[in-house]
């Protein structure tokens, strides 16, 4: 028989239990609060990261003549509130086109880029190697080192604060024959590194339809999400998947509708918004944010974008969302920031 203080306490305890739940499933909303033009000194300006450090805002992306060719440089800028920015740095190297920029922080707490190295006849591709550079300040990058093989693309890495490693997600769509010419399948692999310079195979991805853009987050619960990017004629939806550590069993789900330049954030409260080049209330592509799950996507708020377009860095600062990205709607690609308040 249970007493009336203890089934007091249930009561509360489901009560509680309830209120959580509820408040744990309830959908986010999204609300633009400003968004500012950083960055158009370029012909064409694109693919775009975002990263914190050392109490500063630090945006990278590539700066070249068009959106495939040339050789292409990286810029780097800083800004303390997100709103004036200043340019510190440009990474370059005479010949090849260094592409996807993407930022992150190593253990002994120097700025770390990784970027695509490709090497163009005109608008053909003949080669490519990633590399990867690092900073103390922001402002003074170590020479570009090439990293795993020819003709991979290190496209992003995130560092896992429990295992002390970075993960990074490498496509290949030459994989058998060395290219230059794209195959009909392309591989995407997971890799771990201790430094982000060596390399090694975590598990390969069984995955069809031209896999290759690919962002990987650690959860709370320590299980890891992937968000996708394939682009087969007839097979180009975005996928999601998901593994428990050591992560290298994963179960994949379909989206309905494709991706460009896919990240995501896991938000203090576990809830997760993505963003990409996507399709959403207005005809044509797209900067859209989502209400991500382990298992979907639910667009939530289209950024001002249009045409070529998306490759978002997303960082969540206090209680606010912050969104870089490229897009053309004014023109020439020009590089857009933009401040999100998620609820």
């Amino acid at each position: 028989m249970i007493t009336r203080p203890l089934s007091l306490a249930f009561a509360l305890l489901a009560t509680f239990a309830g209120c959580l739940a509820a408040q744990q499933a309830a959908p986010l909303t999204a609300t633009l609060v400003s968004v500012d033009k950083i960055w158009d000194r370029s012909n064409h300006n694109a693919f775009t990261d975002l990263t914190r450090f050392q109490n500063l805002f630090y945006c990278c992306f590539r700066e070249s003549q068009a959106h495939v060719g040339g050789d292409g440089s990286i810029r780097i800028l800083a800004s303390y509130d997100a709103k004036t920015w200043s340019p510190v740095a440009e990474i370059k190297v005479a010949g090849i086109d260094l592409r996807d920029p993407k930022l992150g922080v190593t253990k002994d707490d120097r700025l770390i880029c990784f970027m695509g190295g490709s090497i163009y006849k005109g608008t053909t591709l003949m080669g490519r190697q990633p590399r990867v550079s690092t900073s103390t300040d922001g402002k003074n990058w170590s020479p570009p080192e090439k990293v795993l093989s020819d003709g991979d693309w290190l496209w992003r890495a995130v560092w896992n604060d429990t295992d002390k490693k970075f993960y990074g997600t490498v496509y290949n769509d030459h994989p058998t024959t060395a290219g230059p010419k794209p195959e009909a399948e392309w591989t995407l692999k997971l890799y771990t590194s201790l430094d982000g310079k060596v390399w090694q195979l975590n598990a390969p991805w069984d995955i069809k339809g031209q896999p290759n853009e690919a962002t990987v987050r650690v959860l709370p619960d320590g299980n890891m999400l992937a968000l996708v990017r394939r682009e087969a004629p007839g097979n180009n939806t975005g996928m999601i998947g998901s593994a428990a550590p050591p992560y290298r069993e994963w179960t994949w789900t379909p989206l309905p509708g494709p991706l460009g330049g896919p990240n995501f954030v896991v938000l203090p409260d576990g809830k997760m918004i993505a963003g990409a080049r996507g399709f959403g209330k207005t005809p044509g592509p797209h900067m859209v944010l989502f209400n991500m799950t382990a298992t979907g996507l639910k667009s939530l708020l289209e950024l001002p974008s249009s045409g070529d377009c998306s490759y978002p860095g997303m960082v969540y600062h206090e209680g606010t969302l912050y969104v870089s990205y490229y897009s053309s709607h004014e023109g020439k690609a020009s590089i857009y920031l933009a401040q999100v308040k998620v609820q």
